[in-house]
């Protein structure tokens, strides 16, 4: 058996909590245990191919190894072991523990080994008339007959309680960090030979048409648990490596590999592969390891060129996996969690109800199948924290609608994990191979193969060939999508009166008492400064009697009538320097109530009667000095305005409380990330850490270079694909603002790139053997299976952002592009996307975050007949909040802009002209209260209602007129008539001569024209000269 080495610290700390659990059901009432007082673990022979059970278990478990022809007794005060001279020598190591183990050694001597079974008998009946056995247990072997013997023979009155549940939940199901670890390590292994090895080999068979049976390909992913080298370099689907202690030597097959295709396959995994050729359409791997003891499990289904039927059945079953995986967690009866998956597929795919399997998982760790813990319908078990669990999801033998040959009548899907419970959502051990559509499909057929050809249009000879093509039903491209619903428009009027009432409703109630008398705006007071406590306080300088700038205290120290007097630098408003003969002055204006300069300079009166000095004027004839002084004066004072500015932007920065670092496990992290705003240095990836009450975001350049976000301090957190983008987002919007570097920021961003710019565009060592477009068929299928790869992965880190912050009202949001609009909210044309809460655009700074909850109401500005843009106003409520423009919005949006609107409950108005929203706000903060009984936003509607009643007036008028207004017309159209008659005549004159000029030449004209030149005594000369005045 090798050097084998038991560890006696875990065997008795198993042993002290199996015994702990049955003395407390002792306690409660003997529910689990079935009332036993002993327990009898037997092993037989090891046969050629090894089975586990839960006598094997029990094995692993407390001692690490398996002791074949061995027998265990346990009872709540001592443990019982007979097995043989050369297994006892290895078992003194767990003998001087603090639970009592006695070793009874069996030799060649029949008689002696009897005695030692009888002394085992006598234990059982001196330990009570109840003993635990598994009733399913099926060793072998002459030292089980022995047994069975002597126990039918000397325990006629002890009753045999099968015992299985009572292990699984004692013992097995709820697994320690070691156990978890191990099985991690396993699922990890078993990720890296389906994917990428798998998939690998099956896409090349696949590309270049060979001919494999699944036996062969099943063989070639088998062979591979033997090649260290394989272990050592593969690269898991996260780019992630296996464990640097990984023992390639421990792992050992539980299942298959199996491999399923062309319509026969069992979901039970109860066959090898068969020597049947690998089918290119609906395609299952499926496999199992063992590491270190533990097993874990896996299965995909892999589609090639699927019809929409199997598309849509798959992303079906990817939603029950998903479900199942969401309602697993601590405290959750099993029989619940199969219950919904089965409810879901009833009420939306009925169709596949009778496909569905009848289970959705069992327990798995000792034991490849734990036959007490199946997740059916009728499972009593109760899900623990630290459980494992193989989820199986699957739909065997659906009928193919639209089969590609008789290999495809057939198919069945199938998705198993090896997962984690916990008190939230599950860890998925086995997440790493991907499960969506995009990364299992593959699709080899030509596009002229799969796209029937078009049937032939008939053409109107009067119209060009390229004429056709381009003919639409609208003539404008504004005439498509802008023309509004009557039905809608109006039952959106309806709802936008109601919300304008409601707003007006709550504003009266919000400010109900008169706030003129602050004027809406916070009162000034007095600003008081101090320079000095003390005399002793002043530069040495000062004894000069001269003017002193003090730098270090902001203050400058002028002389008044023999004394030094200083005057902090925020009571002087400016210094000036003058001129006069050879005398220099030097002029210091002071800030004083009542200038009435600016509203900035503006003091208030704290005494009625006090006096204040505006201005001193000190005489030199040092001119250069005077100069420097101001020069110092300015200076400091320039200073002295940046810091109380820069002040005034820091009030609202929040100092976060510090972060709480997971110390006992290795936090969740997304590596290889870039984060914005950019820190300082060189633009490098860093990684994000998920901890107990934040998240951290780590540079590698420094251990100081990272930032910290509490989720106590995040209001919103979005994840944005890189569907349609060229990189992929995690973005945290914030309560307060964060210091990032030296300035403020509300926003902390994490993203990577989707192109890969280590793409190879000049063709790898394939290329040779391939023409046409196969390669860059490739590429764009290695493009899609890329960014659907970080999509999950990205997705999958945000959800678990909010799973830690769930505390904290943390959840992920992601934009619905399809209701997006272009915009220009800053200085560039962004494409601005709503969510569930608020609108947002952050795929390029500044960012844009506007929570719907914190929008008083909206304007549309600009929007008349003729113009091609129009612009979009937030008004917040919070009125001292400047409000937010987004600026040339195309008209073609207008229609999903207001239906947006609605649909939010915002309040939206629109007008032709943009307002000052400057001089608004200030009148509205002036005082709220008068502002809203004056109607409040109402005169905003008011002018879009006034602008659609002067313009249903205008159309009105034009179809209008009185009877006396008719008569009118008449009369005066009979008086005008003697005009209209002598002006017909005329005309009908002109007729007649410009019918009788028809008939001559040019040649005529010309002659004409030179006869009338010279009879009015003008030649060529002269007229082109006038001609030329007139063009003046």
């Amino acid at each position: 058996m090798g050097d084998i080495k038991i560890d006696g610290k875990t065997f008795q700390e198993r042993m002290s909590h199996f015994v702990g659990a049955w003395k407390a059901d002792k306690r409660s009432g003997d529910a689990l245990f079935g009332g036993v007082s002993s327990i009898v673990i037997l092993m037989g022979k090891v046969g050629e191919e090894p089975e586990f059970f839960k006598n094997n278990a029990m094995h692993f478990w407390l001692l690490g190894y398996e002791f074949p022809t061995t027998l265990m007794l346990l009872t709540p005060d001592t443990m019982y072991i007979v097995t043989t001279q050369k297994k006892a020598k290895y078992l003194d190591q767990i003998k001087s523990g603090r639970f009592p183990v006695e070793v009874l050694v069996r030799g060649k001597d029949a008689a002696e080994n009897e005695k030692l079974f009888l002394k085992i008998t006598d234990a059982i009946k001196a330990a009570g008339k109840k003993v635990g056995v598994l009733s399913k247990d099926t060793s072998k072997g002459p030292f089980i007959d022995e047994w069975k013997k002597i126990f039918a023979d000397n325990c006629k009155d002890v009753e045999e309680v099968d015992i299985s549940t009572a292990l699984s939940v004692a013992a097995f199901s709820v697994k320690d960090e070691a156990e978890l670890r191990a099985m991690r390590t396993s699922s990890k292994a078993c990720v890296a030979l389906l994917n990428p090895y798998f998939l690998d080999e099956m896409s090349d068979i696949l590309d270049q048409e060979q001919q494999i049976k699944h036996s062969e390909l099943a063989d070639k992913v088998s062979n591979k648990i033997d090649d260290a080298k394989f272990w050592k370099s593969v690269e898991l689907p996260n780019r992630q490596k296996l464990p640097a202690d990984f023992e390639p030597d421990q792992l050992d097959w539980i299942l298959g590999p199996v491999v399923q295709s062309g319509g026969k396959y069992d979901l039970k995994w109860q066959a090898d592969a068969d020597n049947q050729p690998l089918h290119p359409g609906i395609i299952i791997a499926a496999m199992g390891l063992r590491y270190k003891s533990y097993c874990s499990q896996i299965a995909r289904t892999f589609m090639v060129d699927p019809n929409k039927s199997q598309e849509s059945n798959y992303r079906f079953l990817l939603a029950v996996h998903n479900l199942v995986l969401k309602e697993i967690r601590d405290g959750v009866a099993a029989k619940d969690v199969y219950n919904k998956a089965y409810a879901l597929v009833k009420s939306r795919k009925p169709e596949l109800e009778k496909h569905f399997l009848k289970n959705v998982g069992f327990g798995i760790g000792l034991e490849t199948k734990d036959s007490t813990l199946i997740l059916n319908g009728k499972s009593t078990r109760t899900l623990r924290d630290g459980m494992t669990l193989c989820i199986t999801t699957g739909f065997t033998d659906i009928q193919n609608p639209d089969p590609q040959d008789k290999n495809s009548k057939v198919y069945s899907l199938v998705l198993t994990d090896t997962i984690r419970v916990r008190d939230v959502e599950p860890v998925v051990f086995t997440g790493d191979a991907p499960t969506d559509a995009d990364a299992i499909s593959f699709f080899f057929k030509d596009d002229e193969e799969v796209q029937p050809s078009p049937k032939k249009e008939k053409r109107d000879s009067r119209v060009g060939a390229v004429a056709t093509k381009n003919i639409t039903s609208t003539r404008l491209r504004s005439e498509r999508n802008t023309a509004p619903d009557d039905d809608a428009e109006k039952k959106r009027r309806e709802h936008q009166k109601e919300l304008a009432a409601k707003k007006q409703r709550e504003g009266l109630a919000k400010y109900a008492e008169s706030t003129a008398g602050k004027n809406g705006v916070e009162v000034k007071k007095f600003k008081r400064f101090e320079s000095y406590k003390r005399d002793t306080q002043f530069p040495p300088k000062v004894r000069d009697m001269g003017i002193v700038i003090d730098q270090k205290n902001a203050t400058i120290v002028l002389p008044v009538m023999g004394r030094p007097v200083p005057f902090h630098i925020n009571t002087i408003k400016n210094a000036s320097k003058s001129d006069e003969g050879e005398w220099s002055f030097l002029r210091i204006n002071f800030l004083s109530p009542g200038q009435g300069v600016g509203r900035k300079d503006e003091q208030p009166f704290e005494d009625a009667s006090a006096h204040f000095v505006r201005s001193l004027t000190f005489r030199s004839t040092d001119g250069d000095r005077y100069a420097d002084i101001a020069n110092q004066i300015s200076n400091l004072k320039r200073e002295a305005v940046k810091k109380e500015q820069e002040k005034k932007d820091m009030e609202d920065v929040v100092e976060q409380d510090k972060l709480i670092e997971i110390r006992n496990r290795r936090p969740a992290v997304l590596d290889n990330v870039f984060i914005r705003p950019a820190m300082e240095g060189k633009r490098v990836p860093g990684k994000v850490e998920i901890h107990q009450n934040g998240i951290r975001y780590q540079s590698p350049l420094s251990t100081t270079q990272r930032v910290d976000v509490l989720f106590s301090n995040v209001r919103h957190l979005f994840f944005q694909p890189c569907q349609n983008e060229l990189i992929v987002i995690i973005h945290l919007h914030l309560k307060d603002p964060i210091l990032f570097g030296k300035k403020k920021t509300k926003d902390v961003q994490f993203y990577r790139e989707a192109t890969d710019i280590q793409f190879d565009e000049t063709g790898n060592r394939k290329r040779k053997y391939r023409y046409g477009d196969e390669d860059e068929f490739e590429a764009e299928q290695e493009e899609r299976r890329r960014r659907a790869e970080l999509d999950r992965l990205f997705r999958s880190f945000a959800e678990k952002i909010a799973e830690a912050g769930r505390n904290e009202g943390v959840e992920v949001d992601m934009p619905m592009r399809d209701l997006g609009f272009n915009g220009v909210p800053n200085r560039s044309n962004v494409y601005i996307q709503p969510t569930t809460e608020c609108l947002i655009q952050i795929t390029e700074p500044p960012f844009l975050v506007i929570t719907l909850e914190d929008v008083e109401v909206a304007h549309l500005e600009r929007v008349q007949f003729g113009l091609k843009n129009f612009d979009l106003v937030f008004v917040f409520k919070d009125f001292s909040r400047p409000p937010c423009h987004i600026n040339t919005i195309p008209v073609e949006s207008l229609e999903d802009v207001k239906a947006f609107l609605d649909s939010s409950d915002i309040a939206y108005s629109e007008g032709p002209l943009n307002l000052n929203w400057s001089v608004i706000m200030k009148t509205v903060t002036a005082n709220p209260h008068q502002f809203f009984v004056d109607g409040g936003w109402g005169f905003l509607q008011n002018e879009s209602d006034s602008e659609d009643a002067s313009e249903e007036e205008e159309e009105e008028s034009a179809f209008e007129i009185s009877e006396s207004e008719l008569d009118a017309a008449s009369e005066s159209s009979e008086e005008d008539s003697d005009y209209d008659s002598n002006a017909s005549a005329e005309g009908s004159d002109e007729a007649d001569v410009s019918e009788e000029e028809e008939g001559e030449d040019w040649d005529e004209l010309e002659r004409k024209a030179k006869k009338r030149d010279r009879e009015s005594g003008l030649d060529d000369e002269d007229r082109g000269g006038k001609k030329k005045q007139r063009k003046r």
